[in-house]
């Protein structure tokens, strides 16, 4: 088996595991439970906090075979596909790098068709607030007379430059930065599974520059890891990613 870095191998695969967006899950959830899920979202929030995972973990929730259903096996082949990104009736889409309204002409024609083995198509596109106005005015069509068994979501760090229109026709969920607890906590149960040995200090200091962002800790994590190996000093930590230890900043802020 190819090696996985350890944001891909820990990513989240039900919603209980999706760290610190208690309030974005738990009405999936029962929008789940009770057959009221939207046919548009939109996920906003910074960089690396769990948007286009939530994203995923609704169309396993929609297409599980126990389902629909706000805990998905993870093992039905359905489940597994979409963990893969192989599943034909999820559709992933850069909007970064398919701006234009020929990709969206594009996706309006793929939605049109019933899901090939699935109950519901889900279109994820990410950097939505990226497309340009004649590419959001097609979007707008669809979201205006979506297809029956389509949901979309539309993931974007910058909601406000997303179409008013849009904005309108969708149920927005803000996904908060995560907290130093929070991303601490989940760095040691990570490097716990890891059995990884990483100094508090070294820990502390992962946390802070993650800055809110998961994702970017477990980079960090990565990194560190393949700097210092198994064991993560605080001292060799610091210096792989220039931070200044706190004796010697202490002592500088006392010189001045």
């Amino acid at each position: 088996m190819s090696y996985q870095v350890i944001a891909r191998k820990w990513r989240p695969q039900i919603f209980q595991d999706l760290v610190g967006q208690q309030h974005v899950t738990e009405t999936l959830k029962n929008a789940i439970l009770n057959n009221r899920v939207a046919h548009a979202y939109i996920f906003s929030g910074a960089r690396g906090v769990g948007k286009t995972t939530a994203a995923r973990i609704l169309a396993k929730a929609l297409n599980c075979v126990k389902g629909p259903t706000s805990e998905p096996c993870g093992v039905c082949d359905s489940c597994k596909e979409i963990a893969a990104g192989t599943s034909l009736d999820v559709i992933e889409i850069d909007a970064a790098s398919n701006r234009g309204i020929d990709q969206i002409r594009e996706l309006r024609e793929m939605v049109r068709y019933a899901p090939a083995s699935s109950r519901t198509k889900v279109v994820i596109l990410d950097e939505a607030h990226m497309l340009t106005g004649e590419a959001s005015n097609a979007l707008l069509k669809t979201l205006e007379e979506p297809p029956d068994r389509v949901v979309f979501v539309l993931a974007t760090t910058e909601p406000e430059n997303l179409e008013d229109t849009i904005r309108s026709r969708s149920q927005h969920f803000h996904f908060r930065a995560l907290t130093f607890a929070e991303i601490t906590k989940r760095l040691e149960e990570i490097a716990q599974k890891e059995e990884l040995k990483i100094a508090p200090g070294a820990m502390a200091v992962i946390a802070r520059m993650a800055e809110g962002s998961l994702r970017d800790a477990l980079s960090l994590l990565e990194q560190a890891r393949a700097y210092c190996g198994d064991i993560i000093p605080d001292d060799q930590l610091r210096a792989l990613l220039g931070v200044v230890p706190e004796d010697a900043l202490e002592e500088l802020v006392g010189a001045v």
